[in-house]
């Protein structure tokens, strides 16, 4: 056998024993597993009132059409298909971590694109999923919310 050969069979064993010793270390350190918490019908009545009082006290301080519109949501998230709620979550979360400036810009915005006829809401959307984010930026700079 070469040196050479005889030098790489020793580094490799060398990369084996050290992933066998780092796969033992993360086994030991590893977090233990999350529980997985049970299906609503195998939770406790008292859980299942901790879940829902919020939503309860937040319902009976609404007014009646605050209460519509709660419902109205509840009503049309249910006949979403998966992919819609996932892309309605993301609108959610985007939404949340804007400014209120933001935010005023995207109402003003919404109103326009409401306003237009189908065609041309049509071929707006379609432009603006074409363009880059310099582009959309650019655009929203030239079209700002009116004050």
């Amino acid at each position: 056998m070469t040196t050479r050969l005889r030098f790489a069979m020793q580094c490799l064993a060398l990369a084996c024993a050290a992933l066998i010793a780092m796969s033992a270390f993360a086994q030991q350190n590893a977090a233990p597993a999350a529980t997985p918490l049970p299906a609503w019908d195998q939770l406790t009545p008292a859980q299942r009132e901790t879940l829902i009082a919020p939503v309860r006290d937040r319902w009976n301080d609404a007014d009646a059409e605050h209460r519509q519109r709660t419902m109205d949501h509840a009503q049309r998230w249910a006949t979403m298909s998966p992919e819609e709620r996932q892309a309605a979550r993301k609108g959610m979360h985007r939404w949340s971590n804007m400014s209120p400036e933001q935010r005023d810009h995207a109402r003003e915005l919404y109103d326009r694109m409401r306003s237009m006829p189908p065609d041309q809401r049509r071929a707006l959307k379609e432009k603006w999923r074409a363009m880059t984010p310099e582009q959309k930026k650019a655009w929203l700079e030239a079209n700002p919310p009116k004050p």
